[in-house]
């Protein structure tokens, strides 16, 4: 088996425990408030971090392209609530032109 496979396989058996965790440390009774709201934040903390990290970096280097040009056009489109497709089309083609055009 590569490292690659046993990674996967480590992944996978440590978000089956998370996940299992839960139900089994809490048997049934709901979260406590303070856990609710941390819940409630984590998922657009790691999106928001996952956005970052992907249009910022090159590796292990930090960069500033065309890519910023795109997320920044997407923010302007989510601003003016474009339906998600259309800021997709439009944060990918803003990029694409700024490629063209040499900003990256």
């Amino acid at each position: 088996m590569s490292a690659s496979w046993a990674v996967v396989i480590g992944v996978g058996l440590a978000t089956i425990a998370i996940k299992a965790a839960g139900p089994v440390l809490l048997g049934g009774r709901p979260l406590p408030a303070r856990l609710v709201g941390v819940v409630a934040l984590l998922a657009p903390a790691l999106l928001a971090a996952l956005v970052a990290s992907l249009t910022l970096a090159i590796g292990t280097t930090l960069t500033v392209d065309a890519r910023i040009l795109g997320v920044g056009a997407a923010l302007v489109a989510l601003l003016l609530r474009v339906p998600t497709l259309g800021v997709v089309v439009i944060a990918a083609g803003i990029t694409a032109v700024a490629r063209l055009l040499g900003a990256g």
